[in-house]
């Protein structure tokens, strides 16, 4: 892991608490010291005021409740027939990165022509993608962000959260899909203070072009998917939540569905001094109550820390129809990688559910 400064986020927002059996995974440092990765809101352990007890399904941003996460087997979104898309080049140089039991983590530097920004994203194949049986078959994608900073590194792609084993597993057993794991870094420094947001801050490089645009593009170019975004997902821990929740609510036309894990909803960089108007823009926190994002998006807070599960809570009673949003308090979890991580088999259910799984035309 990388370190993690101490300073505390203004996070989160939301309400309505419901049941995943089990929990998700993401960056934090296992000491529960740090920003990003631990336990950002530790200050602030004010308690959890209103908040309903862990296991109560509820829905905010629309007039029924959504479907409950649960560690239960779930019936996958089928992708119709005919949204097979097979890459259409140039293919990207990738070098191997790390073996994983599940297979090679690889890696590239990505020049992203829409964006100038150039940035290191590693990825990960199913053992499906390569089986000649899926030749013609098209795959989810999952992008994922890690916590802290993220400057030259993704925890994704960490020892510490083995989503790429926990997914192989499930995908054998038919619990979840096998899904392509696109992990980006998000900035180029490691001054947390001046992140960028993954937006494009006036004046900084554009990383929210990069990640929005070239990076679908670079997996389109060199891999088997699903035509439109009923196959796209994202996901990613606390600083990295923030960016799922913003990439989500800001393009719906490009992703299905998104899970903030322990995450805030505030853009707080000092990049953006000077551009409130842009700011606000790019705050998951204002984007949440327009009624303008037709997604679907699982928040979890950790039990254990007050302050965590009353932002989350505010955030997601914001949510205004056609968005969809479900929460989900993990029984005494805290900001540590080791809670993330026994959440990353419902978060991959939860995914399965409510995106479109391979597919053959």
């Amino acid at each position: 892991m990388q370190p993690q400064s101490t300073r505390i986020r203004a996070v989160l927002t939301g309400a309505a608490a419901f049941a995943l059996a089990a929990s998700l995974a993401a960056c934090g440092s296992t000491d529960g010291s740090g920003k990003g990765d631990t336990a950002k809101g530790d200050a602030g352990k004010a308690g959890a005021a209103g908040s309903t007890a862990p296991g109560t399904p509820s829905a905010a941003g629309s007039s029924s409740a959504t479907g409950s996460a649960s560690a239960a087997p779930t019936t996958a979104t089928p992708a119709p027939s005919g949204k097979v898309l097979m890459p259409t080049g140039p293919a990207a140089a990738l070098t191997k990165a790390r073996d994983t039991v599940a297979g090679q983590i690889m890696m590239t530097t990505l020049t992203g022509p829409k964006s100038g920004v150039s940035g290191k994203v590693w990825v990960w194949l199913p053992p499906e993608y390569n089986d000649p049986k899926f030749a013609r078959t098209g795959f989810p994608v999952l992008t994922l962000f890690a916590g802290g900073q993220s400057n030259g590194y993704n925890t994704w792609t960490d020892d510490q959260l083995p989503i790429q084993q926990v997914d192989a597993e499930l995908s054998k057993a038919g619990k979840a899909h096998p899904f392509i794991m696109i992990m980006p870094v998000q900035n180029f420094n490691s001054d947390e203070k001046n992140a960028l947001d993954c937006a494009d801050i006036p004046g900084q490089p554009k990383m929210g072009t990069w990640m929005a645009e070239d990076i679908p593009d670079f997996v389109r170019a060199n891999f088997r998917t699903v035509k439109g975004r009923d196959g796209w997902g994202l996901m990613g821990a606390s600083t990295g939540a923030f960016c799922s929740a913003k990439l989500a609510l800001q393009h719906p036309d490009k992703y299905k569905a998104a899970v903030p894990i322990d995450g805030y909803f505030n853009p707080d960089s000092g990049l953006w001094k000077g551009h409130e108007t842009e700011r606000q823009a790019n705050s998951p926190d204002a984007m949440v109550a327009l009624g303008k994002a037709d997604v679907k998006i699982l928040a979890t807070a950790g039990g254990a820390n007050g302050y965590e599960t009353k932002l989350v809570k505010a955030w997601v009673a914001k949510a205004v129809a056609p968005l969809s949003v479900e929460y989900y308090e993990q029984p005494g979890g805290k900001h540590l990688t080791t809670d993330f991580k026994k959440m990353i088999p419902d978060t991959l259910t939860w995914l399965t559910k409510n995106l479109a799984g391979p597919a053959a035309d």
